[in-house]
């Protein structure tokens, strides 16, 4: 069962949210809501939250303090960010807190949103693809304090490149013709080559240094 707490300003959005979940997907279970920051650090359901649905634009307390403040306080709990709020220095900022997904209002549905708590629960980031596209744009590169990382294989950059376009896990095993588990693999690989944890930080190496490009 996946634990999930709603943290948005409109009531009617978080109604929505609730109906959707109780009605169709038994295995997600909305256990608090909250209309802004302090409001939610007062939920007791919060220790018990797998993943917090963030919007940003709230009132009082911003979405990206309260990301900080999540991750500070509850390292444990998974933030999916899910906002209209979508610039490129919004997407930068709560990409530097370490959220774990984020998905557009503007751009997405209620099967995307679904599809994305399931992928942040089983420990795989989820950005949809405008998301994505606005990342590749900021580019913020983290200074590494590791030697330059060993030569990546053909089938490391093909996965590279793949997750660059927005891909999830699953879709890349499709499109390659391997299993899930395989790109994982190869995923835990890369990630030891670069000495990072997490998909965006490949990303931004793998553009910096020409590994990847995007094409146009």
């Amino acid at each position: 069962m996946i634990h999930i707490i709603v943290v948005d300003d409109h009531r009617l959005f978080r109604m929505a949210i609730r109906a959707a979940l109780v009605h169709n997907h038994p295995d997600i279970q909305l256990i608090g809501e909250a209309e802004n920051g302090p409001a939610l650090f007062a939920l007791p359901a919060l220790t018990t939250a797998n993943i917090v649905l963030l919007d940003i634009n709230l009132p009082g307390m911003d979405g990206i303090t309260v990301a900080r403040l999540l991750r500070s306080r509850y390292p444990q709990i998974k933030i999916l960010a899910i906002s209209a709020e979508n610039t490129s220095q919004t997407v930068k900022s709560m990409i530097e807190v370490g959220i774990d997904g984020f998905v557009s209002k503007q751009q997405g549905d209620l099967d995307e949103l679904v599809q994305a708590i399931r992928s942040v629960a089983n420990g795989i980031e989820y950005f949809g693809r405008d998301i994505s596209a606005i990342i590749f744009e900021v580019f913020v590169a983290k200074k590494k304090n590791s030697a330059v990382p060993s030569e990546f294989t053909t089938r490391e950059k093909e996965i590279i490149d793949l997750c660059r376009q927005g891909m999830l896990c699953k879709e890349i095993a499709g499109r390659l013709g391997i299993g899930v588990s395989t790109v994982n693999t190869h995923k835990k690989n890369i990630f030891l080559k670069l000495g990072i944890n997490n998909t965006m930080e490949m990303v931004q190496y793998a553009l910096k240094e020409g590994i990847i490009r995007i094409e146009h």
